[in-house]
């Protein structure tokens, strides 16, 4: 976004709580953290979002297990107001702002020996097993906090219309986590890394064209999180951010300042991997490749004010990264706008 003058970024302590809701019908609230542990090759993505306008928050459980299978659960509950991320079971609470926060479910998931399933969600939830699940999970910052809401001179947010915002507020950080998960009765024991998304504003699935998004870290000093966005105008957005400090440098973020990504799909047009160079704004250069350990295709749908309907998929990868003679663990979530059944950003 080309903030203008006058404008600057704000993020405050306050920020880590809910905000006031906004008048726009697609207003959404969310917070997304994700954790894996690398020594058991397993780990899960966990979400909550609220649409009080729509009087319905999202809640999305996603747990990868070593030997492939994947437990999923989504659910629309009601609700009447934005006042906490607690929807389906799910609750994040924030301890410590930009410090500590915590993590909880308590419910049910399908548990998928084929992911791949999930292309049809109605077959799948009636082919699988649903168990019982949990999760009890702590993180702390391994890293500072990068992103905020775009604010005026005054102080008062930038704003975007509804029909192409995505998140306005917005902010992400390297995490470290631990604790337990259990899916129908077994036990994991978890102590990894992650990262932690917090978002609020106008959202629409079918706002962005595609975009290609790897949050990843390698070890408690190298870390790394990338997002090319494309939008149906053609506009391209690449940013994102890379922890480095092996070499004793300061603990803090170097943004991204140029980026290229190619990646290998499957015959379903779902990657399977990807190499990826990163140039940052200090000059530091780095080489990437990523592959899909378990990849889960999910959907969205909305019809538009003239009864259009509009499909969204997101193929959400755990994924194995190697760079500089280093395996880390992380995400690799494609979102593609999808027409006549081909996703429009296959060539990326």
């Amino acid at each position: 976004m080309d903030l203008g003058k006058g404008a600057r970024i704000r993020l405050e302590p306050q920020d880590e709580y809910m905000h006031p809701i906004e008048a726009a019908r697609n207003f959404n609230e969310s917070m997304y953290i994700n954790l894996f542990d690398h020594q058991q090759a397993c780990g899960g993505w966990f979400r909550v979002g609220n649409r009080p306008n729509e009087r319905h928050a999202e809640m999305s459980f996603c747990f990868y297990l070593p030997d492939g299978k994947v437990a999923f659960m989504f659910r629309r509950v009601e609700i009447d107001n934005n006042d906490a991320l607690a929807a389906g079971g799910m609750h994040f609470d924030v301890v410590e702002p930009f410090k500590t926060l915590t993590l909880k479910y308590e419910g049910k998931a399908v548990l998928l020996d084929d992911p791949q399933q999930m292309e049809d969600p109605k077959k799948a939830f009636a082919n699988n097993p649903t168990v019982n699940v949990s999760a009890d999970l702590l993180f702390t910052g391994m890293t500072p906090v990068y992103g905020g809401e775009a604010v005026d001179e005054s102080g008062q947010p930038i704003e975007e219309d509804p029909d192409e915002s995505f998140a306005r507020g917005h902010y992400e950080q390297h995490m470290k986590g631990e604790g337990n998960v259990c899916i129908d009765g077994t036990p994991f024991a978890l102590s990894g890394f992650g990262l932690r998304d917090h978002s609020w504003g106008p959202r629409y699935w079918q706002n962005l064209y595609w975009y290609r998004w790897l949050p990843l870290v390698f070890t408690e000093q190298f870390a790394v999180n990338i997002s090319i966005v494309q939008m149906a105008s053609g506009r391209q957005h690449i940013w994102g951010m890379v922890y480095d400090t092996r070499d004793g440098s300061e603990s803090v973020y170097d943004l991204v300042d140029t980026a290229s990504m190619e990646s290998t799909l499957d015959d379903r047009d779902q990657a399977q991997a990807q190499k990826f160079s990163l140039k940052t704004v200090s000059g530091r250069e780095y080489q990437l490749s990523g592959e899909s350990l378990a990849l889960i295709p999910l959907r969205n749908r909305r019809q538009t004010d003239t009864g259009e309907w509009r499909q969204t998929r997101i193929t959400e990868a755990m994924s194995r990264f190697q760079c500089d003679g280093l395996t880390g663990y992380g995400m690799s979530e494609y979102l593609d706008q999808m027409v006549e059944g081909v996703p429009v950003g296959r060539h990326c």
